[in-house]
């Protein structure tokens, strides 16, 4: 299925940035218009530029934030937070009436955005996350004041090329972050205990990391095409399956239901939450 998208820039092709330029350049979407990209140096400008995409660079061009926006009906925010609010005052003489700006941006809230744009120009605050850079991100979308139900479904759209998309009110926004944005950390911290309890039982660290990384991928990848209902609770049927009344899974899960796992990642998901809030407060 091909996803059409109209004219679109990129204004800061980073990390995340540069993962929605990649999906972007996939084969099956289109982006009519052409995509426009700009970094703030040469040496990351150059090597962006191909057929489809006009990649430039503030140092050597001062105008090129404000080229970029002229013609483009989506415009993807992906600076530092604290550069968005004068990024935005920059390119707002140059959006179209009907721009479309989506902010990668943690911490800055809708509000503050569509107070340095013109009253025509519609917000959307996406949160992505790092396996947006291999097509199976999932980015939280959240709606401004301003933004209609087609403004919504343009941005929704625009990510569904890295991945999978939640839409959430703005006040669940940060919340979302704790989960699907930090979580591939957990999953990364978890596989490093698994090997190390797979190197304490006597594997080599290449051993260990082949048994536990094909693990995670091939459990995840079971998860993903189980057509168990409701997909809330496959998680817990596929466990079961694996889990012999009286076996050695039990026993081992048994261990780490003891230990409060549960209430572990609640407590760090309500940790993570509280650090985005100082963060959203300039602490």
């Amino acid at each position: 299925m091909v996803t059409t998208l109209p004219a679109t820039a990129v204004l800061g092709a980073g990390s995340m940035g540069g993962a929605v330029l990649a999906g972007l350049l996939g084969p099956d979407v289109v982006v009519e218009g052409g995509i426009r990209v700009t970094n703030r140096t040469e040496a990351k400008a150059a090597p962006l530029r191909q057929e489809g995409v006009t990649s430039l660079a503030t140092e050597t061009d001062p105008g090129a934030n404000t080229a970029a926006v002229e013609g483009a009906r989506l415009v993807l925010i992906g600076v530092k937070p604290h550069m968005v609010v004068d990024l935005l005052t920059e390119i707002a003489p140059a959006l179209e009436p009907d721009a479309v700006v989506v902010s990668l941006a943690a911490g800055v809230t809708t509000a503050t955005m569509e107070a340095a744009l013109p009253a025509s120009v519609t917000v959307v605050r996406s949160m992505p996350n790092t396996p947006s850079h291999v097509g199976l991100g999932v980015t939280g979308l959240s709606a401004g004041s301003r933004s209609s139900d087609d403004d919504l479904a343009l941005a929704r759209r625009l990510f569904e090329v890295v991945g999978d998309v939640v839409v959430v009110p703005e006040s669940q926004i940060d919340a979302l972050s704790t989960i699907s944005g930090s979580g591939p950390a957990y999953v990364y911290l978890l596989v490093e205990a698994l090997q190390e309890a797979a190197v304490g039982l006597g594997f080599t660290p290449a051993q260990a990391a082949t048994m536990v990384q094909g693990t995670f991928r091939g459990a995840s990848e079971l998860l993903a095409v189980s057509d168990l209902t409701p997909a809330e609770e496959a998680p817990a049927e596929l466990r079961r399956r694996v889990t012999s009344p009286g076996g050695t899974t039990e026993r081992a899960v048994a261990v780490l239901e003891q230990g409060g796992l549960a209430d572990l990642f609640g407590r760090a998901a309500q940790a993570a939450l509280a650090r985005n809030r100082e963060i959203a407060e300039g602490r």
